[in-house]
């Protein structure tokens, strides 16, 4: 119990100095004007309230990520508490924040914009095929992840069927309207039973006493399964996310000031980390140790760990508000993550979105790839999500590097992580049955040498733009 508070304790004190650094790091200028009042459109452009749209954010990048990927990282032990807790504070919340800083300097720009600005035009076009095939990962998992247990809830009158066209039905929608009408109007208070939820559980544990075990270095998984690197892509969302890549420059077109950034950006990564703490004590807490959470895993997946969890702690009453908060996760996340696409590809072909017949004909194929990926096992499509995602994590940190770098600021906040997450995802695909097969010895070797190679390269290539003298931002000053 000791180290579950602790943890709580260093996420919350991390908002407050090592995020106040970053954002003095990165310099915030309160008197540029933002993209949501410089390229408004009433669409995805528009300004809304400080409050809003951190709500909004935290829905947009939570998902079940911060609960399925803790659940099934706690199979691990105690010793997911500290990828969590320093994930957190170091690499995912400064992801979050340099990626949503710089999209809001240059108009709102994406991933794949930004990575063909600071990293070189193929990076651009790379990262645009890579972020679509993300997206769409995260799409389908949130149709499929909040069916099922919605299905556990009503299979008595609702068939899996229905609910998922229900679901994707909703997608569209919310995927073509502008972005005040279903999002901004009704996610700030959805935000809300999130939190409530999560922090209904996180008190439970305390009052009840749960036995929360205490930090070790151990690793208790049931399968040996090796701790470097499968955690670190275990568990992406409750520390680091490149599906917040995505998702950040969605309220960068909505921020009305850019000083609102730390706690929009860095805030919500860091109230996403203590959700992703409360789920996976819980998860090590309440099934006897590893062995019993595997057998519920095996049984029910996480879905299942979340109904037991959820209704020991707050009764059947509670714990069905509680199910309920989960299960508007990963919803309100998908119709982002889809409207996120179709961003995404609106401005690599250079659509404009204000029209709907725009909208509709990009975003229409984009739900038929995701029914037909319906029917693939999620345990799979989870597999391949957790290394794209991390790998679109990635990028976005060489991003932030190299912005800092041009701005001779500060990069090794974004250096660091993003080399220690190149080492894990190359070590992963080299191993991983979905990718290379080899041992993992050889391919921690091998994932070494390219990380160098990476590092390497990110100087080289940072060197030769500050000599081209790379504009880092759209001239502000045109516009006032």
């Amino acid at each position: 119990m000791v180290t579950f508070l602790i943890s709580i304790v260093l996420l919350i004190i991390g908002y407050f100095t090592y995020g106040k650094y970053v954002e003095k790091t990165f310099g915030v200028n309160t008197d540029r004007p933002t993209p949501a009042f410089s390229n408004n459109d009433g669409v995805d452009y528009l300004p809304m309230g400080e409050k809003k749209n951190a709500l909004i954010q935290l829905l947009n990048i939570a998902g079940v990520g911060p609960i399925f990927g803790p659940i099934l990282g706690a199979l691990y032990g105690p010793v997911a508490f500290l990828w969590i807790v320093f994930g957190a504070i170091f690499a995912g919340a400064v992801h979050d924040y340099l990626t949503g800083m710089i999209s809001i300097r240059n108009k709102g720009a994406h991933l794949p914009e930004l990575a063909g600005k600071f990293l070189g035009k193929v990076m651009k076009h790379v990262v645009n095929a890579f972020s679509i095939l993300l997206l769409l990962l995260v799409g389908t998992v949130f149709v499929t992840a909040p069916a099922d247990l919605l299905h556990s809830m009503t299979s008595s009158w609702l068939t899996l069927p229905i609910i998922l066209t229900a679901i994707f039905v909703y997608y569209l929608i919310a995927t073509l309207l502008p972005i005040d009408k279903i999002i901004g109007r009704f996610y700030p208070f959805l935000g809300g039973l999130l939190v409530v939820s999560a922090l209904g559980v996180g008190v439970g544990l305390v009052t009840t006493g749960a036995p929360i075990p205490e930090l070790s270095l151990t690793n208790m998984h049931p399968d040996n399964a090796p701790i470097f690197p499968l955690l670190f892509l275990t568990i992406s969302c409750g520390a680091l996310s490149g599906f917040h890549a995505t998702q950040t420059p969605i309220i960068s077109r909505t921020t009305q000031q850019e000083k609102q950034g730390r706690r929009i950006f860095y805030g919500m990564m860091i109230a996403e980390g203590i959700i992703a703490m409360i789920w996976a004590a819980a998860a090590m807490s309440l099934f006897n140790g590893s062995e019993g959470l595997n057998e519920v895993l095996a049984t029910g997946g996480p879905a299942a760990v979340v109904s037991e969890v959820s209704t020991s702690m707050l009764g059947a009453v509670g714990g069905t508000l509680a199910i309920l908060g989960v299960i508007v996760l990963p919803i309100t996340s998908g119709d982002t993550a889809f409207r996120s696409a179709r961003m995404i590809i609106a401005d690599y072909i250079h659509v404009t979105q204000s029209k709907i017949k725009n909208r509709l004909w990009i975003a229409v194929p984009l739900f038929v790839i995701s029914f037909i990926l319906t029917r693939i096992d999620f345990t799979l499509l989870w597999r391949y999500f957790s290394w794209a995602n991390q790998s679109t994590a990635v990028i976005a940190l060489w991003v932030g590097a190299t912005y800092l770098y041009l701005s001779r600021k500060n990069y090794w906040i974004a250096t660091i992580p993003a080399a220690f997450m190149t080492m894990a995802t190359f070590s992963y695909i080299l191993n991983a049955d979905i990718g290379f097969r080899l041992p993992i010895n050889i391919s921690y070797i091998i994932a070494a040498f390219i990380t160098v190679v990476v590092i390497g390269a990110f100087f080289v290539h940072a060197r030769r733009s500050l000599e081209k003298e790379i504009p880092l931002e759209e001239e502000w000053r045109k516009i006032v």
